[in-house]
């Protein structure tokens, strides 16, 4: 079995319940979630003006590749309404794999550890509350390392227990 991490994010239509329908999706069709974070609120990143976030990350055991699992992701993202258009546009559900494993992965379609998690206290903050002794595989610090010297300034807020 490999240890996954994802992380969701929603800003519209209840964010709260896609979250929570995502959670269902991914334990169905990709494999049993055994950790999840509180969930987060946070302004948007990047393209700001819109919705608040909420944010959680999850951790599951799955028995699929990483390249599966991010067709099963695509999929849960579009059952859940989740149409592309512009970077960082809202969304209904947002779901990004973090970690799988302690494996490096680059092709063309994929990236993990997800190249900007460093870069986003909205990533880091949740991933510290799980695992802030956990080292990234690449940059070689901890989660909680590498929130103390997270230049985000966003504000994280924790609004529930998971």
């Amino acid at each position: 079995m490999n240890k996954v991490y994802l992380l969701l994010g929603s800003n519209k239509q209840n964010p709260k319940k896609k979250l929570a329908k995502a959670k269902l999706l991914i334990n169905a069709q990709i494999g049993k979630i055994d950790r999840q974070s509180s969930i987060y609120e946070t302004a948007a990143w990047g393209y700001t003006n819109q919705p608040n976030f909420l944010n959680q990350v999850v951790i599951l055991q799955s028995a699929f590749t990483p390249s599966e699992i991010l067709q099963k992701i695509l999929t849960i993202e579009k059952k859940m309404g989740r149409v592309r258009t512009i970077k960082n546009a809202p969304r209904s559900i947002d779901i990004d794999i973090l970690f799988y494993n302690k494996e490096i992965i680059k092709d063309e379609n994929l990236q993990v550890p997800h190249p900007l998690l460093q870069q986003r206290k909205f990533v880091l903050t949740p991933l510290n509350e799980l695992l802030p002794n956990f080292k990234h595989p690449v940059l070689k610090k901890s989660i909680h390392h590498l929130l103390r010297i997270c230049k985000d300034k966003l504000s994280v807020t924790k609004i529930a227990m998971h």
